[in-house]
């Protein structure tokens, strides 16, 4: 004769595997869900992403390029304006060779001796504005011309009828550029009484 609690516990062994425990591959747990987001949103994530990193790529080319090209204009100025203290110093040395001719009595530029050291002088000033004008200096052709404020300075006013009111009538000292930029401004007497230039 067969033993009745041998036979219940068979039976309780065929139920449960009958599929009365669940398996974990077969019903997604709540931990599951939260732990893996949806395929949609991580493509849309990564989309975002990307063009943030694309965005701060392309601003950091551009300022790249803008400290490139920065760089480039200062190094430009540099050769160009780099000797503007220098000439600018040297100016007065002009101004003297200038005045050294301009000194000399019309009487006294006869004599052979005199003749002679003034036509050295001469030679030197011009030599001198020449190695001024190699690096960029030159005179501002002022008499004659319309007065504007960024080249000329002001100093007196002429009353002169025959010259439009206005126009730089006399230079007292001359002015010089370098490059576009102005060195000294020449030093004038402007007409005034005449009409005006158009």
């Amino acid at each position: 004769m067969s033993d009745p609690t041998n036979a219940d516990k068979k039976a309780e062994s065929t139920e449960n595997r009958g599929g009365a425990e669940p398996s974990s591959l077969s019903q997604p747990s709540a931990e599951s869900d939260i732990a893996q987001p949806e395929p949609f949103t991580e493509l849309e994530n990564l989309y975002a992403e990307n063009a943030g990193l694309k965005d701060k790529l392309l601003r950091a080319l551009a300022e790249v390029e803008n400290v490139r090209r920065r760089a480039e204009r200062e190094i430009a100025d540099a050769k160009t304006y780099g000797v503007a203290n220098f000439a600018r110093e040297m100016l007065s040395f002009a101004d003297n060779l200038r005045r050294a001719i301009e000194s000399v009595p019309d009487g006294a530029r006869a004599e052979p001796a005199v003749a002679s050291l003034l036509e050295g002088v001469d030679v030197m000033e011009r030599d001198f504005l020449a190695r001024l004008a190699r690096f960029g200096v030159r005179k501002i052709d002022a008499k004659g011309s319309r007065f504007d404020p960024n080249q000329h300075e002001a100093l007196f006013e002429i009353p002169d009828e025959t010259q439009p009111a206005g126009t730089v009538a006399q230079v007292v000292e001359q002015g010089y550029m370098i490059g576009e930029r102005v060195l000294r401004p020449a030093k004038v007497g402007v007409a005034r009484g005449g009409s005006k230039p158009s």
